[in-house]
């Protein structure tokens, strides 16, 4: 397993110095990401792969579900750094349609320590009970649970200290809420932007699941 692992990275590293022959020693003197992202840990979501960028062109931090809990150290730390040392002023919520994380927090089943991980979608869950119940199908319903997920996670970045206090010296760092769609490859705004001094009103999610 190991070996075909190896054996891959030498045929992808001697594609990219065939195509780029300074490709690594470009990427080795600096990093300068445009983008903080903040995804599911699933593997079929990359977000270098899906949003067509290079190594060094995003900032990545990803777990169960994408979810921003206000005590994940983990989480509070890679934004930190992507403000305060990188200089990123565009970051990205990404959630994703079809979400195993998402779906076990509408099951009935035990899943260990993920039921704590994913305890805040279930809170959406509860919250957002009538919305959810007319969206249609069970699989249309996580999928508005999924987009709700997103919308959330925007808002618990915006308040976290790091945010008001990156705001509060002037820096212009915008928090977007993004879905994307595994069957077709697509990414979608949630338009739940939030950016400093946002206009009454913004943070609102416009339901894509459910039309």
């Amino acid at each position: 397993m190991l070996s075909d692992l190896f054996a891959r990275n030498r045929l992808w590293s001697a594609s990219r110095q065939a195509d780029e022959p300074e490709y690594f020693a470009r990427l080795a003197t600096r990093q300068a990401p445009e983008y903080f992202w903040i995804g599911c840990s699933d593997s079929r979501v990359p977000a270098n792969v899906i949003t067509g960028l290079d190594p060094g062109e995003v900032f990545v931090h990803r777990n169960v579900a994408n979810v921003v809990h206000s005590s994940d150290m983990n989480l509070l730390s890679a934004l930190e750094f992507a403000i305060d040392v990188l200089a990123i002023r565009q970051v990205i919520v990404c959630g994703h349609y079809g979400c195993a994380g998402v779906r076990a927090a509408t099951d009935d089943e035990v899943h260990g320590l993920a039921d704590h991980w994913i305890e805040p979608i279930r809170r959406l869950a509860r919250q957002h009970a009538v919305d959810l119940a007319v969206a249609g199908s069970a699989a249309r319903r996580r999928d508005l649970l999924a987009e709700f997920n997103v919308v959330e996670g925007v808002r618990r970045v915006a308040e976290t200290p790091i945010l008001r206090v990156a705001w509060a010296r002037g820096a212009d760092v915008a928090i977007h809420g993004l879905i994307y769609r595994i069957d077709d490859g697509l990414l979608h705004d949630l338009d739940c932007t939030i950016r400093p001094n946002p206009a009454p009103g913004s943070g609102a999610a416009r339901p894509l699941a459910a039309t």
